[in-house]
């Protein structure tokens, strides 16, 4: 089973190359959403972010990610604490899911994670892939996906890494310059035939 991560940032693309790895009969694991099931349900997990940043739960019993975040985005080092503890969940649970892939014989898993780069997540690829779309584009396509304003979607935008870190650390660079989603598609297909089938 080939394992490939793959990153990029905001509204470059990726869910385009995830939706082609289903298409192939591929798995994907989506990093975001095993973290926030993770912070809902994993009491070890629930207990190690108390212990080092106060009560978090809401009324549920989760960790409230709002709370988790007024303690950690203004606080580099306690949000690198928070990045630590995090990823040692994520991983192990990530390890487990590639497991239940190649046991249902599974020939393709992604790992999609925007941060897979700085995190230990990039050890449990074979391959990596970024996908990476120019600045105009993906302002365009967060506005349309999210409602929300040019200018708020430029902030997001000039927020993340630059173009190059991505390209200079994976091992494929996908260009998203696309008019159409379908071009797309068919761009990601073909990249994932050659490149993993």
């Amino acid at each position: 089973m080939t394992i490939l991560g793959i990153t990029g940032p905001t509204g470059a693309g990726k869910t385009t190359l995830l939706r082609e790895v289903e298409k192939l009969g591929g798995a994907v694991i989506d990093c975001d959403v095993v973290y926030h099931k993770l912070l809902k349900s994993d009491t070890t997990l629930q207990t190690k972010l108390e212990k080092e940043f106060g009560p978090l739960r809401d009324e549920n019993g989760s960790i409230d990610r709002k709370k988790l975040g007024a303690v950690v985005f203004h606080d580099a080092e306690r949000l690198k604490t928070l990045n630590t503890i995090a990823w040692q969940a994520v991983v192990e649970r990530v390890q487990a899911l590639i497991e239940e892939c190649r046991e249902q014989g599974r020939g393709l898993t992604a790992v999609d994670a925007i941060a897979l780069l700085e995190s230990p997540l990039k050890e449990l690829c074979q391959l990596t892939a970024a996908v990476l779309a120019p600045a105009e584009i993906r302002v365009r396509r967060i506005m349309l996906r999210e409602g929300i304003s040019e200018e708020y979607a430029w902030a997001r935008v000039k927020a993340q890494r630059p173009d190059e870190y991505f390209s200079q650390n994976c091992d494929y660079t996908l260009i998203n310059d696309c008019p159409a989603a379908e071009v797309f598609s068919q761009r990601a297909r073909e990249f994932l035939k050659e490149v993993i089938l």
